[in-house]
Formats: C-alpha cells, sequence, structure tokens
C-alpha cells in the first residue's frame, strides 16, 4: 500500500470513527462548556468502548484527548496530575477516550502512559509485570519533572490499576515505606483491577491444571500467566500485604466482571497507614450492567473516579443506566 493510499484509509477511518462517535452521542447529553466548573457526569461525551478500540488500532502510540500535556502546571484546586494506566491488550488511546477528557475538563492535569509493549503495535501490556512497573516508574518521573509536583494519583483499568502499579509502588520506587511523605504517589484508583489473581472465568485455571500457561503466555505475553491465581508475581506481591503506607487506595468493582474473576479478588485489605476503599459498583448503582470492558467507558464509575481523586468534594453518582462492552 503507497504512504498516499495508507494516509488516506487511516484518516477515513478515523473519520467514520469520529462520526460515529458523534451519533452515539448526540441526545444523550450535552457537554459542559469549556471553563465550566461543574461537568455532568461524562455520558455520551466520547466513545463507547468498541468504537474506542478501533480508534486504538489507528492510533496505537497517541495519547487520548486531554492527555500528556507537559507544559500544564498542577492547580491548587488539584495540585496533583493524574497518571492514567490502561490495561492487559489495550493501548492508552483506547482504554481511557471517555475517562481523559472528562479528567482535563475537570481541571487536572492529565497523562496517559503507555507500558508493556512495542511502538506501532496497538496491543500492549502483555510485558512481565515487573517490567511494566518499571516503565511506569520512569513514565511517572517524567510527569513530576515537567509538572513540579510531588505526589501523583494513578487511576488504571484492569492490570493498569491492580498487579502492575501495586508492583510499583512496593518495588519499583513508587512509594518509600520509611518516609511516606516522601512517597511519589498519593492515590491508586483501580477499575476492576487484578490485584490478586484471576481465574480468568475458568479459562486460567485450565491452562494451570494443565500446564500450559508459559506456552499460552508465548502467545499473549507475559503479564497473561502474571495475573492467575497463584502466579508468582501474585504470591511475591501479596506476601507483606496488600498496600503501602501513605497511599489511598480505591477499588470500583463489578459484580458482572468476566476478566477477573472472582471480581472479590479485586478488594484490598488495608495495611498500616494506608486506607482503602473497596465499591462494588452495583451498590451505588444497582442499574449498572458494566462487566470488565466496560468499566473505563462508565459515566457512573467515572464519577466514583472524581469523588476517589478529590474525597473533600465528593458528589453522588447519578447512576445512569450502563450497558455490558457498551458502557453509558
Amino acid at each position: 500500500m503507497s504512504p498516499r493510499r495508507s494516509n488516506r484509509w487511516r484518516g477515513g477511518l478515523a473519520a467514520l470513527c469520529a462520526g460515529l462517535a458523534l451519533a452515539l452521542g448526540a441526545g444523550q447529553g450535552v457537554a459542559a462548556a469549556a471553563g465550566t466548573p461543574e461537568p455532568p457526569a461524562p455520558r455520551g461525551k466520547i466513545l463507547t468502548a468498541p468504537l474506542a478500540a478501533v480508534g486504538g488500532l489507528v492510533h496505537p502510540d497517541d495519547p487520548p484527548a486531554g492527555a500528556n500535556d507537559f507544559n500544564c502546571k498542577p492547580t491548587k484546586a488539584h495540585p496533583r496530575p493524574v497518571v492514567l494506566l490502561h490495561g492487559t491488550w489495550a493501548n492508552a488511546y483506547d482504554n481511557w477516550a471517555l475517562m481523559s477528557p472528562y479528567l482535563k475538563q475537570l481541571g487536572y492535569c492529565v497523562f496517559a502512559a503507555e507500558y508493556g509493549g512495542t511502538p506501532g503495535n496497538p496491543v500492549k501490556a502483555t510485558a512481565h509485570v515487573p517490567v511494566s512497573a518499571g516503565q511506569i516508574a520512569d513514565f511517572v518521573d517524567r510527569v513530576l519533572k515537567a509538572t513540579g509536583a510531588h505526589q501523583v494519583d494513578l487511576v488504571g483499568h484492569s492490570q493498569g490499576g491492580g498487579v502492575t502499579p501495586r508492583w510499583y509502588l512496593r518495588f519499583a520506587g513508587g512509594t518509600d515505606p520509611a518516609h511516606p511523605e516522601r512517597n511519589k504517589v498519593h492515590s491508586l484508583v483501580g477499575l476492576a483491577p487484578s490485584n490478586h489473581g484471576t481465574t480468568g472465568s475458568g479459562l486460567g485455571t485450565l491452562t494451570t491444571k494443565l500446564g500450559l500457561n508459559k506456552p499460552v503466555s508465548l502467545v499473549l505475553g507475559e503479564a497473561y500467566e502474571d495475573q492467575l491465581v497463584g502466579s508468582e508475581v501474585n504470591t511475591t506481591l501479596d506476601r507483606d500485604g496488600d498496600t503501602q503506607p501513605g497511599v489511598d487506595y480505591t477499588v470500583i468493582a463489578t459484580k458482572l466482571d468476566e476478566v477477573v474473576t472472582p471480581y472479590t479478588h479485586q478488594f484490598l485489605k488495608a495495611g498500616p497507614k494506608a486506607t482503602v476503599k473497596n465499591i462494588t459498583i452495583q451498590d451505588i448503582c444497582p442499574r449498572d450492567l458494566s462487566e470488565h470492558v466496560a468499566m473505563a467507558y462508565d459515566s457512573n464509575a467515572a464519577q466514583l473516579v472524581r469523588n476517589a481523586l478529590d474525597p473533600a468534594h465528593a458528589k453522588p453518582v447519578d447512576c445512569g443506566l450502563t450497558l455490558p462492552v457498551l458502557g453509558g
């Protein structure tokens, strides 16, 4: 395919995604005008998860809207930059097309890391968890240096909200247990996080019993085995407790999760000088039908993230209807 034809194809597909997004957004609520101090819930603002996935194929290395302005300076109202961490087999563009512009509109400096994958490949976060944690460490250091902030808040989905940032906090320099005031991270908010290993709705249990985890990981990436129940990564990470001193943890789980199973494996137990808030989204919004994928495109979850980042100004969740895979 010639470069001209390739560019025309990419541009046409991007335009199609944008048009579909606008069509889906129409009639679902009007976004707040720029500069509005209290934006509404992000329902219908941008893509659903499947459309975002198409966008991620077209833009595998691009940040989502609102992210990675390294000239952004935190404000007194929002002194900590927010670093978004995508899930396994995803990338920043397709994971955060809803959350990134929403948080940016709220006034945060927003950054979206890419980790665990090669440039140009839309399928990332497949590397060995300690390797990915090291890449997250480098990205956070870059954000802190650029913004002049003392700490960041991490918001992650799936692997990006669970085992990998927790490895960064414990083993890759994210915290200083002896001097929590020196921590680089103030809070970790996980959407459907892979904290204590998954059975993968039985698939992980099957490959473990058949001794196939390593062969499967050659195809799916080392992160597959790392996130299974009883993996060496999980055993090592959980050995001395779930949390690090000085960090506030929030877990936002769904009972309908089909990837990180059982969903209760997502919850954390607070250790010394750490706080944990475990939330099952259906306990807040009974009509919420989001499963694992849709959690990143769930406006109810986005409002819970907002409350976790700024608990002093927490607001009731609107509890709009959300759908599996699509979100809402």
